[in-house]
């Protein structure tokens, strides 16, 4: 099968295409050739006839959308338009990776695939956008929602904590945001089985559990060799910033474990994460 990968330099972009290059052509465009905000230069993934395209790019900055949510509509929402406008001409499938920030996390138990969305900041509404403009021009279709992508070879949520606890800053963060970190090794390899299944729909794929930002920060020094680091636990209010998260938006897998298709729980991946990064010490 011919694959076409958007935002194939990302880490998830990137990681679906080691997994897919074995058994199927894989087209990876990225920027600069690739830019979503451009009708025109979208239009040219025609050309390339993809059988499949799998949406990975995205303006993933969520306190810059919150500054320019135009800028997110243009990318993130009009983008993914583009992009189902080219499968519709082609007649390709196409699966969009979305958010758990689509939901307004008033809930207090997982969402579920069909649970109402509310999006609460200028990202979380753009890709909820997204996830319309796809389920209305592209029958053939998987959307799969995620939650607290970490990933190697990137700065992310684990490194943050590390880092400071390293320089020995003071360390606080925030006990009242609540959702499933999700290891982006899982995440790939859970999409390549659902694009083998050919079950279009919706999808939650998250390493299963959930934490709040507290109680994931405190595993990681735990395992990584800091267990006497203190963490102040803060609420969202005590921590000012541009985009306001959803305060629980852990995500339930319905639709795809009835297909076979689980993740792992969050503590078994992150300990993974730790050990292939080298600093996992217990």
């Amino acid at each position: 099968m011919r694959i076409m990968i958007t935002g194939v330099k990302g880490r998830l972009g990137g990681r679906l295409a080691a997994l897919l290059a074995p058994h199927h052509t894989i087209l990876g465009v990225d920027l600069p050739e690739l830019d979503l905000a451009d009708p025109a230069s979208v239009s040219t993934l025609v050309e390339q006839a993809p059988e499949t395209i799998i949406h990975c790019a995205a303006w993933t900055d969520v306190d810059g959308c919150a500054r320019d949510p135009g800028h997110a509509l243009r990318v993130n929402a009009y983008g993914t338009k583009h992009v189902a406008l080219a499968c519709q001409r082609l007649g390709a499938a196409l699966l969009f990776v979305s958010t758990n920030e689509v939901f307004d996390g008033q809930s207090r138990v997982p969402y579920r695939e069909y649970d109402a969305a509310n999006p609460i900041n200028p990202y979380g509404y753009s890709k909820w956008v997204a996830e319309q403009i796809v389920r209305e021009l592209v029958p053939q279709h998987y959307i799969v929602r995620t939650s607290w992508l970490i990933a190697h070879g990137g700065h992310n949520f684990v490194h943050a904590i590390l880092n400071r606890a390293q320089q020995g800053e003071v360390l606080r963060v925030v006990i009242n945001e609540i959702a499933a970190p999700t290891y982006n090794d899982d995440l790939a390899e859970a999409i390549v089985r659902l694009l083998v299944s050919g079950h279009y729909g919706t999808y939650h794929l998250v390493n299963a559990g959930y934490v709040s930002r507290w109680g994931l920060a405190r595993f990681i020094l735990d395992h990584a060799g800091y267990t006497g680091v203190p963490i102040e636990p803060i609420v969202l209010a005590q921590y000012p910033r541009p985009s306001r998260p959803p305060e629980f938006s852990a995500l339930e897998n319905s639709a795809a474990a009835l297909l076979g298709i689980t993740l792992r729980p969050w503590q078994e991946a992150m300990l993974d994460f730790l050990a292939k990064e080298g600093l996992l010490v217990s």
